[in-house]
């Protein structure tokens, strides 16, 4: 991870200053780096220490990072990691534009690698997060989606570079097709399973630990996988609260529908449609050889269920 620190910094180099400045605020914010942690971890899984591993690993970086950066000013964020967002601390014109920079450099580093293959995954990959985006937003306030609805965004707008990030490790190490796909189904699960606790946490956190302001969720008017459990076993005058803040976007019952959401099991069912995720990228790890890598594979898995941040 240092070494893939180091080609970030590189390849975050440019002549214009507000472009390293924003670009410098978001990245040097840390964050879990997860999904570039994945493809170095799969690389180690299949004993394949590719030169282009770091590239590539940056390159899923630089992806993430953009979608945040666009995100927060979709959804008007204030709060990330504990600090400002970009478009808080820089507006909103400098956070997208900047985006678009590590769109471009991520797709340039692309290139450098010399693989058709690996821009396929990548190229899908971001059209596929940017479908997943606008269909999230299509879905704004709409309290009559349903789980399998939901389901196919977050696939489609988290889990898909989880997916990226651990199929490149195998083609890069000329893995056969089984392999390959036991990867990409352990990160598809993975980004699920971590996409769902992060909904969880939005109603079970708290704003210093998280990083992030609570309720954010209720407030851009999204519905997510705890808000579809609790209209499902709450009563018609819960329904109705929840539904009407959905529908506003509006927080001042929070506190009530958090009650609401914890006293219907809501955050339990959740959890355990997060657990057989995890357990679904367990499985497809018994694939793979038997080392240190895969051990922290299952480990990241497994842990997973116990994240509150």
């Amino acid at each position: 991870m240092k070494q893939v620190d180091l080609v970030i910094g590189a390849r975050l180099d440019t002549e214009v200053p507000l472009v390293r400045e924003v670009a410098q605020y978001i990245i040097s914010a840390g964050g879990k780096r997860l999904r570039p942690a994945l493809l170095l971890l799969v690389s180690g899984a299949l004993e394949s220490p590719h030169p282009h591993r770091h590239t590539l690993a940056a390159v899923v970086e630089f992806i993430h990072t953009a979608t945040l950066l666009h995100d927060d000013v979709v959804d008007e964020s204030t709060l990330r990691r504990g600090r400002a967002t970009a478009n808080e601390r820089f507006g909103n014109a400098p956070s997208v534009l900047v985006g678009d920079f590590l769109y471009s450099r991520a797709f340039q580093m692309m290139v450098d690698v010399n693989d058709m293959r690996v821009m396929q995954v990548l190229s899908d990959a971001t059209n596929v997060i940017a479908e997943g985006e606008v269909q999230q937003l299509m879905n704004m306030h709409d309290t009559s989606l349903d789980e399998a609805s939901y389901l196919r965004v977050i696939r489609s707008k988290t889990a898909k570079l989880f997916e990226a990030s651990a199929r490149l490790a195998p083609i890069l190490a000329k893995a056969g097709s089984d392999i390959e796909d036991a990867c990409a189904t352990y990160g598809q699960a993975l980004g699920t399973a971590f996409q769902v606790i992060d909904d969880v946490l939005d109603y079970e956190g708290s704003s210093d630990v998280l990083g992030k302001n609570l309720g954010d969720d209720l407030r851009e008017g999204k519905v997510t996988l705890p808000i579809i459990c609790a209209l499902r076993n709450a009563n018609a005058g819960q329904q109705a609260l929840i539904r009407g803040a959905i529908e506003a976007g509006d927080t001042s019952h929070l506190d009530d529908i958090v009650n609401i959401i914890r006293d219907t099991g809501a955050l339990e069912a959740a959890r355990a449609s997060a657990a057989a995720e995890a357990q679904r990228a367990i499985k497809a790890m018994h694939h793979l050889p038997v080392n240190e890598y895969s051990s922290a594979l299952l480990q990241l898995a497994a842990g997973l269920l116990e994240r509150r941040f």
